[in-house]
């Protein structure tokens, strides 16, 4: 594996696939006293999910922060919607939902 490739997976978030805990290296672990910056790969072997005690072998990397859900490879589909992030998603799906709300609200000035 490339030191890129190392280096890019070093603060990937874990999800657990039993409760969906994140671990998140930028917080660590505050219940079983994990430093923050502390990759999932560093973590003690004996380390268990701090909500359902799931082992280490239950998580999944669900990818860094902020990054666009989804496989890759299903990117390019969906009118650009699927690159967007979360925090982009919801903007644009509330944005929305206000915007319908004004036009029905709006139509009580039509009478």
């Amino acid at each position: 594996m490339s030191e890129q490739a190392v280096e890019n997976t070093v603060l990937d978030r874990f999800e657990c696939r039993s409760c969906g805990y994140v671990y998140e290296p930028e917080k660590g672990d505050n219940k079983h006293d994990i430093a923050p910056e502390t990759p999932f790969a560093e973590l003690p072997i004996n380390w268990r999910c701090p909500v359902c005690t799931a082992k280490k072998a239950a998580f999944t990397n669900i990818g860094p922060a902020g990054t666009a859900s989804g496989f890759r490879e299903n990117l390019g589909y969906g009118l650009g919607v699927n690159k967007l992030t979360p925090a982009q998603k919801n903007i644009l799906i509330f944005g929305a939902l206000a915007l319908g709300f004004l036009f029905f609200i709006s139509l009580y000035g039509l009478q």
